[in-house]
This record gives C-alpha cells, structure tokens and sequence, in this order.
C-alpha cells in the first residue's frame, strides 16, 4: 500500500463537504475520484497533499515515496521558454549537466594530480548523471512536451505569453517528467485536444507509480482507471473496475439499497398500524405491548432514501419548426491567417435530424468553422448555404448574449415568460445552477459559468440547427449525461466541437475529422472512427507513395466523399425501383379486380372461349405480381440495411 486514507472529514463553516473518507492506492495502481462538481474532490486531493488540513482523519504516504500534484489552475510567470521551464523540473540533472560541461573546459587547464582528482570527480558525477536518466532526459522534456500538444516551434514561446490553458499543460509536463511514486491529477484532461488526450492515456497506462484522477472526462477513466472512489453525499464509496463497470454496479447497489428502503418503510408503516390498533384496545396488556413495540421501533436505524443529485431532471428540446432536409451545404471553404492555411476547399452537407461532431487537434480551425457558419468570420473563398426554415441556435464560450446586471434566475424567465418557476429551477439545475445560486448576478459570475448559464439559455431557444463549441465544458459528469439525453431525443439538427470522447461516442451519428487542412469523413460514432483510422493508416502507410498522414487523410476524405455520394445515389435507386414496384402492383391489382368483374357477367360467364382468355391473361398479371411483391420485399431489406449502418 502506498497511500491511505483513513476517515477523512471536512466541513466549511455549517457546510460538511467530506464524511469519513476511506480508501487507499496499492503501487502502481490507477484509481480515480469522482462525483458531482462541488462534491469535494479537489478538496480531497490538496488534504492529501495537505495544503487544506482535515477536521477529522489522516493520511499516510508510504515512506520514501514522492508524490506529484497537478491542480486545476496555474499561474507560471517568468521569461523561461516552455522548453527550459520543463527543463528545470528535475533541477539535479540540469546542475549535474551544467557542473559537467564546466568540468570539460576545466580539464583544459589542469595537468597532473589536479587533473586525476579532476577526473575522478567527473567520472563521478557522470554515473550519477547517467543513472538519473540524464542522457536520455532532453528527449525525453521533447516527447512530452510534443505529446501534450506544443510543436516545437512553440517550445521558444516564453510563460509569461502563455494562456492558462498552455500554462496548465506545461505544468503537466514538468510534473510527467519528474515521475514521482504517486501522481495525483485534477482533471488533467483540460486543455487538451483529443489527440493529446490518446497520448496522456498511454503515457498513464504505462507509467510505472500509482496514480489518482479526478476527471468528468468518462472515456479517459474507461482507458486508465481500475478503481473508481465516490463522493455521494459527502460520503465515500469505492468501486473495482472502471466508469463503466462503476456505473453498472452503483446503480446496482443503488437498486438493492431502494429495495431495502422500501421493505423497511414497510415494515414501520406496519409496526405503527399495529401500535395503533393496540392502544385503540385500551387495555393495560395492549397498551404494554404498544409501547415495547414503539420502544423496538425507536431502536431500528433509519435506512435513507437513496437519491441520485438531478435524476429526475430531463431537458426536452423541441423546435417549433420543422427545417428542410437540407440544412447546410459547404462548398469549397478555405480559411488562412497568414502564414498559416487552417484548412482549404471544404466540402459537406448536413441533412436534417443529423448529429455531427467536428474532430481534430486544437489550431486546426474547427471553431473559425463554426464561427464562418455563423457569421461572425468571412471565408478567403467558398459559400455556406442554409437550407428552408432553418434557425441556428450557437454556443460559443467567447460570444455569450448575457444581460449582467440581471440574476441567472432571471435571465432565464425573462427569456421565456410562459416557462412556470419550477421549470426555470429545473433546468439550471441541470446545468448545475441550485438552491440560492439561482440568484447570483450573471456578471459575478466566472467564465465557465457564464458559459454554462448561455448553454442552459440556448437548450431552450426555438433553434432547431443547434451548432455547439466544446458544450460539455465546466459540466459535471451528471450533467453531461442530462444533455447528453436531450441532444438524443432531440428531433432538430446538431452541428458541434468536443473533445469529450464519450459524449461524441453518445451522441454523434457522423464525425468530420479536421486534419491536414481537409475533412475526413466517417460515418458513425467515436468507436467506429477509431476502428476505421486505425485501419485506414494501416492500408495508407503501407503505401510508398504516401509519405504522412496529412496525405493518407486527404485521400480518405476523397474516398469518403465519392463513396458517400455512391451510397446516396444506390439509396435513391432503391427507393425509385421500390416507389416503381408499388405502382406497378397496385396496376395489377386493379387488373385482377377488373378481370374478376368482367368473369363474373353473364355473357361472358357462358361464353368459353372469352372466359379463357380473361382467366390466362389473369394468371399472367398474378404471376407478375407474385413477381412484385418478391422485388417489393428485396428492396425493403436492402433499404433497412442501408438505415441500420
């Protein structure tokens, strides 16, 4: 065991946050906390690292182990390079580097027995060096640094212009680099994009100390995590396995303990109607008896109800007009901020009920995208097209429409007068807003949850073409899954940029891929997008020709796009050959019914030779639609399968 923790308790004035916290963290091991945003993780983490001090409990580190801590927010000043401040993370081997290269200049000078003891000194130092990982180490600050997302290029760019995103991610670096025994991140995932994210996760997998997350990001846990601790109601629960284990097994338990609440609240509603039939007897032995059982009644523990925080909290989104079926069309859309090309000659359509998730590394211009839909940037060339009776309803953190001197309650119900005041409550819970914090002004308010009052504001607007830039940001895991559900259910069309793997995975039904200045097209969820990566740079880098993956995703997206609109026309000609079908058997229908009319008069029922006629030209159109009815069928199937992929 190489940490624990043992009844760790924590209040904040009348607020208890923590209740008798336990768990601990073998070595090597890979466990995470989770739990709804203000549940105490991060206050759980810094106790750990004991920069907050617990009420009650203790914490014990294994001896000699080192620990490495990543909070939230950094602020690194300074005019070091991103490169030379996760340099100076291990500052005995960059002065063990420094001593050396001072030593070999020295040597130059020194003659004789100064010179052995010299030598002697250098030698070792060297092995010192050396077996610290020295000669590997600037590689080593480069592979980090590249697989947090900085190309080098980046790496000359001094702290003091970094935002606090990149501050965070060299922060992550420096902390990567020292690899101490226990690393403890909080939401280490932050600021990285997607491609970074796959690199931190084999990076952990295969790192060798233990490590402890706090995370909302469900996908990154289902890779890492083999536990998974808790905090419900201040209280902590530990799980084996990762988030997805966990979540069938609480709600398991949560199933198991609901059953238990209810058989006990049975038998209490019981024992009290008994009681009272006792005593109604008003005799001495049954009042006696009333009151030992009252005695024994007092004496049971009270089970609580089990409750899940916004459960029953749905969002039901609803557009009041109904778009064509075309919505967007995009047709040759370059952008460039000179010297750079973010992405040129784009070309996709978005048709009506779609949801679609736009991927790729940050820089690449998946906002500019957005944000030249929108309006609010004009391409170097290319058009955008709005199909009939759309209405866009956008979400972007930098261009919120809040009103600041108005609460958040408020800027809700002014925004939709015949919303009741539950409804109002209920869906700013949704997005986290409870109790007395409906009433904070929206311009007291951070960033995050200005962005999170203008997502709330957006689910409920008439849009019915939702375009949504990173929506499950400063959401917890709760939440992301109330949204989740509404964007699933919802009969509009969504157009969105996220990094949140599983919320792609939940709710996407195409992905664009933003890579080497074009658009990859897959069409399915995060799983099939992997699965067809992979397998796509497996067929492309066997190639000679092709000699990087901007290339192998170029000629993807050409092959995606011709075998798209292939699809398309087949899926027209089928449902044209099954449209043909059903005229021509409802033509022969009517010839049947006409030839049984014409049978069925007197002259020709004696007439022998023209009853023969109708009776073969009769078995001819029923053989046809014997016929009909069989391609009918045919068609039917290859058109379900056609819907089901």
């Amino acid at each position: 065991m190489i940490l624990s923790c043992q009844n760790i308790s924590k209040s904040f004035g009348t607020d208890e946050i923590l209740k008798n916290i336990s768990f601990h963290l073998e070595e090597n091991e890979k466990a995470a906390i989770v739990g709804i945003n203000g549940a105490g993780k991060s206050t759980l983490l810094k106790i750990i690292m004991q920069q907050e001090s617990a009420d009650e409990g203790q914490t014990v580190i294994a001896k000699d182990k080192t620990v490495g801590y990543l909070s939230q927010y950094q602020d690194i000043t300074g005019h070091q390079t991103i490169y030379e401040e996760t340099l100076c993370a291990r500052p005995e081997i960059t002065a063990a580097e420094t001593k050396l290269r001072a030593m070999e200049e020295e040597m130059n000078m020194r003659f004789g027995p100064e010179l052995e003891r010299l030598l002697e000194s250098y030698h070792r130092i060297s092995r010192e060096f050396e077996q610290a990982g020295g000669l590997s180490y600037r590689s080593e600050v480069t592979g980090v640094l590249k697989g947090l997302g900085f190309t080098e290029e980046e790496f000359e760019k001094k702290m003091e212009e970094l935002s606090g995103g990149q501050k965070t991610r060299v922060s992550l670096g420096k902390l990567l680099v020292t690899k101490p025994d226990i690393l403890l991140l909080d939401e280490p995932t932050n600021h990285l994009d997607i491609e970074s994210i796959r690199w931190l996760e084999n990076y952990l997998m295969n790192y060798k100390g233990a490590v402890l997350i706090v995370s909302h990001d469900r996908y990154f846990l289902d890779r890492i995590v083999t536990k998974i601790i808790e905090i419900f109601q201040h209280k902590g629960a530990v799980y084996q396995g990762n988030y997805t284990d966990f979540s069938k097994k609480k709600a398991a338990v949560r199933e198991a303990l609901l059953k238990q609440y209810y058989n006990q609240q049975r038998e209490i509603k019981h024992q009290e109607e008994v009681i009272a039939k006792l005593k109604s007897f008003n005799r001495e032995k049954s009042i006696k008896r009333a009151e030992s059982r009252e005695k024994m009644l007092d004496k049971i523990e009270r089970l609580e109800k089990p409750t899940e925080e916004k459960t029953d909290i749905k969002l039901a989104l609803e557009p009041n007009v109904l778009s064509g079926n075309d919505v967007l069309t995009v047709d040759g859309l370059s952008k460039s901020y000179s010297p750079v090309t973010l992405f040129s000659e784009l070309h996709f359509e978005i048709k009506r009920g779609e949801r679609i998730a736009l991927i790729g590394n940050n820089g690449t211009g998946k906002t500019t995208i957005l944000k030249i839909i929108n309006g609010l940037i004009r391409p170097d060339c290319g058009t955008v097209a709005l199909g009939s009776n759309v209405h866009i309803g956008y979400y972007d953190q930098e261009h919120q429409l809040l009103h600041m001197e108005k609460t958040i309650f408020e800027e809700i119900a002014d925004a939709y007068p015949l919303m009741n005041n539950t409804k109002v409550r209920n869906v700013l819970a949704a997005f986290l807003f409870t109790d007395d914090d409906v009433f904070k002004r929206i311009g007291d308010l951070s960033g995050g949850e200005r962005g999170r009052v203008s997502l709330a504001k957006l689910m409920l607007s008439d849009a019915n073409f939702l375009i949504l830039d990173e929506p499950t940001n400063h959401l917890d895991i709760t939440s992301k899954e109330i949204l989740e559900d509404a964007l699933r259910n919802y009969e509009g069309t969504v157009f969105f940029v996220s990094h949140d793997r599983y919320f792609i995975n939940r709710v996407c039904t195409r992905i664009l891929e933003l890579t080497g200045e074009t658009l990859v097209n897959y069409l399915g969820d995060y799983d099939y997008y992997l699965e067809k990566r992979e397998h796509l740079n497996e067929v492309y880098l066997k190639k000679e020709d092709l000699t990087s993956n901007t290339q192998a995703a170029a000629s993807e997206q050409k092959v995606n796009w011709q075998a798209k609109k292939a699809e398309q026309a087949r899926i027209r000609k089928l449902h044209n050959d099954q449209k043909k079908a059903e005229e021509r058997i409802a033509q022969l229908e009517e010839q049947i019914a006409a030839i049984d009319a014409e049978c069925a008069k007197p002259e020709n029922a004696v007439n022998s030779a023209k009853l023969g006629e109708l009776v073969k030209r009769q078995e001819d159109y029923k053989k046809e639609l014997e016929n009909c009815y069989e391609r009918w069928e045919e068609l039917s199937v290859e058109l379900e399968d056609c819907a089901g992929r």
